[in-house]
């Protein structure tokens, strides 16, 4: 949408932006109020001018010092303390064989050239799934990208970390700038048992059992939440945060989103579109001709939740504790314990899910899911460049937004009716391309420029506007599938000689 339209939406709709203003701000003050939070949801917008220039007079965590006395609430405090010593955080419980299908020339993937520090870099396009000659003997329990990201995490038994891929801003956290062509174990980490990570489009975040965050990669919008705004930064560094432990993780392409122990949702980093939930753009004027953002130098908390009718009329959702969450490029969904599902960032293309292409500064209520709990509650959510999928309690996939370059958008979410019947366990989403484990098949589409991450094979179409099968993992188990944004993870199940067999069958890959 073109900045004058956007702008006279904008104007149109002023008189519900006024009154929803109003509402955020009873909510914060509420908050504030009764908090239970003991960290950082009292920002420091001071500080925060401060450091848009590119630096901080004070040190990480003096905001969150702030916080603490505005909340006075040592009982609280001293609870969450006591809870993020002791909560111990469980990875996953299945382990398997990685395979990898998609382009592995990481400086060009999402470019038209090279870059001038990257003439030599090579790499080929894998059509179908192939196992790494590096990771022979190990087993993987858990793998991750993102929809904007040229590198990829994966977890092996015992919790340590291996990173690899695009790593022009330290993002892959082996403190220097060098790609890496096979996974590597990030030995800064090695002391850490990692559960889970995020990779956003040139930063990475991971957390520990222990519900401790680290971020590594691009720094230029804050969204590695240190507490400072700096080019990047190469080596993991724990987040500036205070509060109880965190649960949940999930990256943009330059902000993050946390999620702790008891539901609430944190956000950092830049916040354009409203994509942080904390009801502005962040935007304001360098000079009279130059804008820049307030970005979001620590986790902040999101108070506000609202739902809004077809009138335009604005209540605010009571009792929210997010349990999952994921982000696109400029789009966040999110799903509560009452299976509840809101989105909130930019909103064109229709991704957020509520029939209108207007941008959503706080979360809002998908009304498409807000049904009887049986029927229609929602139970995980995934995000993609330009588009939200979900799953249902009935594990009917859901599908809202374009990830086509020509066509018309989904304004609100649909049943993927190739599914239908269909039982969904995992998604990855690419840019553009969708990944599916569904039954005890894999099945894949999306459309024309593709990397490989469709895994058809090489004798096969490389891309597809309707689902298919991917008939080179006929036969294997899936336990787990992560999208990047031109290449694909699996994790293979290898319980047994034939499934073994059956993996083994499949080529190798050595850079």
């Amino acid at each position: 949408m073109n900045s004058k339209k956007r702008k006279a939406a904008d104007e149109d709709s002023s008189d519900t932006k006024e009154s929803l203003q109003d509402k955020v701000i009873e909510s914060e003050t509420a908050v504030i109020n009764a908090s239970n939070c003991g960290s950082d949801e009292c920002g420091n917008s001071t500080d925060q001018q401060k450091s848009d220039n590119g630096g901080s007079s004070e040190e990480p965590g003096t905001s969150e010092k702030v916080s603490e006395e505005q909340c006075n609430d040592s009982v609280n405090k001293s609870s969450d303390q006591h809870e993020q010593k002791h909560t111990r955080l469980e990875g996953s419980q299945t382990a398997g064989v990685l395979l990898f299908c998609g382009g592995t020339n990481w400086d060009l993937i999402g470019r038209r050239e090279l870059p001038k520090n990257a003439k030599d870099a090579v790499g080929r396009n894998l059509w179908g799934p192939h196992q790494l000659t590096s990771l022979q003997g190990i087993r993987v329990t858990g793998v991750f990208s993102g929809s904007c990201a040229v590198h990829s995490v994966i977890i092996i038994e015992g919790g340590r970390v291996m990173t690899w891929g695009r790593n022009d801003k330290g993002q892959l956290g082996h403190c220097d700038n060098k790609r890496r062509d096979i996974p590597t174990i990030v030995e800064t980490l090695k002391d850490h048992n990692i559960v889970s990570a995020a990779c956003g489009r040139s930063h990475t975040l991971f957390l520990s059992e222990r519900g401790i965050v680290y971020a590594t990669g691009d720094n230029k919008m804050a969204q590695c939440g240190i507490g400072s705004q700096n080019n990047a930064i190469n080596i993991p560094t724990k987040v500036s945060f205070k509060g109880r432990s965190i649960t949940k993780v999930a990256c943009g392409a330059e902000f993050s989103v946390i999620v702790d122990v008891k539901g609430g949702m944190y956000s950092f980093g830049c916040p354009e579109y409203g994509q942080l939930g904390h009801n502005s753009d962040g935007v304001y004027f360098v000079t009279s001709n130059k804008l820049s953002f307030r970005c979001e130098l620590v986790p902040k908390r999101i108070i506000a939740f609202i739902e809004k009718t077809r009138e335009g009329h604005v209540s605010l959702v009571d009792d929210v504790q997010i349990m999952s969450v994921a982000c696109g490029i400029n789009h966040t969904v999110a799903i509560d314990t009452k299976k509840r599902c809101y989105s909130f960032g930019f909103g064109g293309y229709g991704r957020l899910g509520h029939a209108e292409q207007k941008d959503e500064k706080v979360p809002r209520l998908i009304k498409a899911f807000d049904g009887p709990r049986n029927v229609s509650g929602v139970k995980k959510v995934f995000a993609g460049g330009t588009y939200s999928m979900a799953i249902n309690e009935l594990d009917v996939l859901f599908f809202w937004g374009q990830n086509k370059r020509t066509g018309e958008a989904t304004m609100y979410p649909k049943p993927v009716q190739d599914l239908v019947g269909w039982q969904v366990r995992d998604v990855g989403c690419s840019n553009c391309s969708i990944v599916c484990v569904a039954d005890e098949s894999v099945i894949s589409w999306g459309p024309s420029p593709t990397y490989g991450e469709l895994g058809y094979g090489e004798s096969r179409p490389k891309s597809s506007t309707t689902p298919q099968e991917v008939k080179p993992l006929d036969g294997i188990h899936v336990h787990n599938v992560a999208c990047g944004y031109g290449h694909t993870l699996f994790i293979a199940r290898d319980d047994t000689e034939e499934e073994r067999n059956k993996i083994n069958q499949l080529p190798e890959y050595t850079p």
